[in-house]
């Protein structure tokens, strides 16, 4: 803070003012007692600056992993890492934003807790914080993960007068195209196309929209080639033990190490058909043999790249559909800046209050960093906050000392030039373009 920061000073006005470590340390839980009543003055606050009606809610779970071993925690578990950590204690972080990135709720989790179990007290909150007074309750689009989709907390989500846009949990199979309806052909950020087509329903049904992404397809199709290479590796492993000395030949272990295979590549194993062929004349009885094949080899590939959006949303169009399902980018670049560019993973905190504390005052610094973020997506600039540092920490204070004709001790404390990337950032928040100039004399005795 000293060293790459000009926060004491700033703060302070007292060049040589530095805080106590202690008294830093301690910041952190002085101001996770204050959590709702905080988030709520800072929606608030920000709601009046920026006009914000909240008229989307995204929602989404994340998690943060542990140096350490944790021991005693009640909260640091064991979970399904976004990050691959799987050797680490976890801490999930559920959270909802509004489409500008503001955070509206947040809850800070065991590290153990499912995807669909962290959504009730969300819907149970969100009504104080998401809306400004006045917002019909039916206008909130709550826009959610399939993960989290179930169907319990849709219902939930519907009592409690929301709307709701989510990928579709499961693949439609048996359905038809809406015949009244036109393909609309959008385009991703890598310019490829995707197809967006309206599927017939039901009368005060659900509506679902069908997305055929060509290089999603494409993707899919690899994949399916290498979990099927590597599933029938495994099934060749199983085979091969049965003609080896101590290899597993017994009917039931057999068994049990196929069906830990077709756990492993669910998405593949499902097209196999296995033929298990026992030694009956044992006891207890052997396997002699284990045979596969795919049943229907045509099927593998023929939904790859085919997902669907669902909404109980009956006047959206296919565009309308597609634009804000993909504002859930925008929760997902929310996590990518508090883990990357505020550094808040790993945790080294051992005590569980300490930890919500560490996570929570990130939440904090995130308020900040997508209030000046926003500002200058308003402008057309879409940094993200690492490289909003790097350009400005070209700009330097410089500290001059001299002594002048009267003999008098001046310290002149200013900022160097800034560069024209510096500037244009002053310019498109509408800051000076030097933040400060002190000077200090010190007369002669």
């Amino acid at each position: 803070m000293d060293e790459n920061s000009a926060v004491c000073e700033l703060v302070s006005g007292n060049q040589d003012w530095r805080p106590g470590y202690q008294s830093i340390y301690k910041v952190a839980p002085a101001l996770y007692e204050l959590k709702d009543k905080l988030e709520k003055h800072l929606c608030m606050k920000t709601d009046d600056l920026f006009n914000i009606t909240n008229r989307i809610a995204i929602f989404d779970l994340t998690n943060f992993y542990f140096e350490g071993r944790k021991d005693n925690s009640r909260k640091a578990q064991f979970g399904r890492s976004k990050e691959k950590r799987s050797d680490c204690k976890l801490l999930v972080l559920a959270l909802c934003i509004n489409k500008e990135g503001f955070i509206r709720y947040s809850s800070i989790l065991a590290g153990n807790t499912a995807d669909p179990n962290s959504l009730p007290d969300m819907v149970e909150t969100l009504n104080s914080k998401t809306r400004m007074p006045g917002t019909p309750k039916e206008k909130v689009l709550v826009c959610l993960d399939a993960g989290i989709a179930t169907e319990d907390n849709l219902k939930k989500i519907k009592e409690k007068g929301y709307n709701y846009l989510c990928v579709s949990r499961r693949r439609l199979t048996d359905y038809e195209l809406d015949p009244e309806t036109k393909t609309v052909t959008v385009l991703d950020c890598k310019k490829q196309p995707i197809r967006l087509t309206q599927v017939k329903h039901e009368d005060n049904g659900e509506y679902y929209l069908e997305i055929d992404s060509a290089a999603k397809g494409l993707k899919e199709t690899s994949m399916n080639r290498k979990f099927k290479q590597r599933f029938e590796e495994e099934l060749e492993k199983i085979k091969d033990s049965l003609t080896k000395k101590n290899g597993t030949k017994s009917y039931v272990k057999v068994i049990e190490r196929v069906g830990r295979a077709r756990q492993k590549y669910p998405s593949i194993s499902k097209y196999y058909v296995i033929d298990y062929i026992p030694d009956h004349t044992e006891t207890p009885k052997n396997m002699v043999d284990i045979q596969w094949r795919i049943a229907v080899p045509e099927n593998v590939d023929w939904d790859s790249g085919i997902y669907f959006l669902r909404t109980n949303v009956a006047d959206f169009d296919e565009k309308t559909t597609w634009d804000y399902y993909n504002l859930t980018r925008e929760i997902e670049c929310t996590n990518r800046q508090l883990k990357t560019d505020l550094n808040l993973r790993p945790i080294y905190h051992q005590k569980d209050d300490h930890s919500d504390a560490h996570l929570f005052l990130g939440l904090l610094a995130y308020w900040v960093v997508n209030t000046i973020r926003y500002r200058l997506k308003q402008t057309g600039m879409t940094h993200y906050w690492t490289e909003i540092v790097r350009i400005m920490s070209t700009q330097k204070a410089v500290t001059t000392e001299a002594i002048n004709a009267l003999g008098e001790k001046v310290h002149m404390r200013i900022c160097s030039e800034p560069t024209l990337a510096v500037k244009d950032i002053y310019e498109r928040l509408k800051y000076k373009k030097m933040p400060f100039r002190k000077i200090k004399i010190e007369k002669s005795l």
